[in-house]
């Protein structure tokens, strides 16, 4: 699965470690998940897209 974390995390000026810490998970899965290595729950893609200001799922996951 394709996202665009990686662009809104550094618009946000939020490095890997603090959005780990932030969601709960580790920097690993959060390089994983900007790799697109790993599909997340959708309570994780819930979490990352709240913390990541924005409102639909959508706009942070590319199905």
């Amino acid at each position: 699965m394709k996202t665009k974390i990686t662009f809104l995390r550094n618009k946000l000026g939020i490095t890997q470690e603090e959005l780990a810490n932030l969601v709960g998970v580790t920097r690993q899965t959060i390089i994983s998940l900007e790799q697109g290595k790993y599909n997340p729950s959708l309570e994780l893609a819930h979490k990352i897209t709240k913390i990541l200001k924005k409102k639909h799922i959508e706009e942070v996951f590319i199905y």
